[in-house]
């Protein structure tokens, strides 16, 4: 499996990634700290070198025990910490169902220390700003960003959810070696970066690369999930969602049995395939469907089938889920 190379960075990671957020929020209760962890170790053992979490990563078992997400990957890959590629990021807060921005040069200061301590590192490899805060300029954002790494506390930094405009000014100031942007088959509103980033120089890592895992096929309208799982009031789960994505699920499914891969396998190629700067961060909590996404990074899809896929692509309207 060919490493891709973190943008601006000495920093190598396999072509998927692992977003770690389901195991603590997110879909339903989080699972147990034991497991987490067990999970997190054999994720590492699989394969997987890049660990993608967050401050507000924050959720409860089904115990009631609160699971922290940066305590549970620090933990997890203490023993292997020179081997791994980690992210956080900063810049939000979760105010009962809203995220609330601050990107305050207090607040980023206040989040780098907490989530050092959480994670029991000395430095981060990554460091994200969440969400963009209309109150802060890029400018300063990044100044605060270069003295964190002249601090010798992250090594690069990047940002989630940008706009070309934030993106330019931020790294006038201070390189900007990543972004992360919801992209899968169904949300493609951002490919109008890619342009950017190779004129830039930046890595794209994509979060919900298979659109909440809907793009797996193991869903129906007939699916129900936990009171608390977000994908309960996402479009494409509506009974709209499936019947506008039929096409689609049907070559994918088509494309999966030629090349004796899962949907999940063939949704994460189409995209790694298609650009070598794009790093995917699926996330899961079954040992299962971690092991079989981390294979999508062998599989090889040729032009004409990437054209094929994305032709359907431009002519079908799936509603699915983009808010923030």
């Amino acid at each position: 499996m060919i490493q891709r190379k973190i943008a601006k960075t000495n920093l190598q990671v396999n072509p998927i990634g692992l977003g770690c957020m389901g195991l603590s929020h997110a879909y339903g209760s989080a699972v147990s700290k034991d497991y987490a962890i067990d999970f997190l170790k054999k994720s590492f053992n699989e394969g997987y070198n890049f660990f993608d979490t967050a401050e507000v990563y924050v959720g409860l078992t089904k115990s009631g025990d609160i699971s922290n997400n940066e305590e549970l990957v620090g933990e997890a890959l203490k023993s292997v910490r020179n081997d791994v590629v980690i992210a956080s990021k900063f810049g939000i807060r979760i105010d009962g169902t809203s995220l609330v921005p601050d990107s305050s040069p207090e607040a980023i200061q206040k989040s780098i220390e907490g989530t050092l301590e959480r994670l029991d590192i000395d430095c981060l490899d990554l460091y994200y700003q969440h969400r963009i805060d209309s109150n802060v300029e890029p400018e300063v954002v990044a100044g605060e960003m270069q003295k964190l790494i002249d601090d010798g506390l992250i090594k690069a930094w990047g940002i989630s959810e940008t706009t070309e405009d934030y993106l330019r000014r931020a790294n006038e100031v201070c390189p900007v070696s990543v972004i992360q942007n919801r992209y899968s088959m169904l949300a493609r509103w951002h490919e109008n970066l890619f342009p950017v980033c190779e004129e830039l120089d930046v890595t794209f890592i994509a979060f919900s690369p298979m659109a909440n895992g809907f793009l797996t096929g193991l869903y129906n309208k007939n699916s129900t999930f936990e009171d608390i799982d977000y994908r309960n009031d996402m479009p494409q789960y509506s009974e709209e969602g499936f019947k506008s994505a039929k096409q689609l699920m049907e070559l994918l499914t088509s494309v999966a049995e030629d090349k004796n891969a899962t949907m999940a396998q063939i949704s994460l190629a189409w995209m790694i395939n298609k650009k070598d700067y794009i790093v995917p961060i699926p996330g899961t909590t079954s040992v299962e469907n971690m092991k079989s996404n981390f294979k999508a990074g062998n599989v090889k899809l040729s032009s004409s089938t990437i054209d094929e896929i994305e032709d359907l692509l431009d002519d079908i309207d799936v509603p699915v889920f983009g808010g923030h």
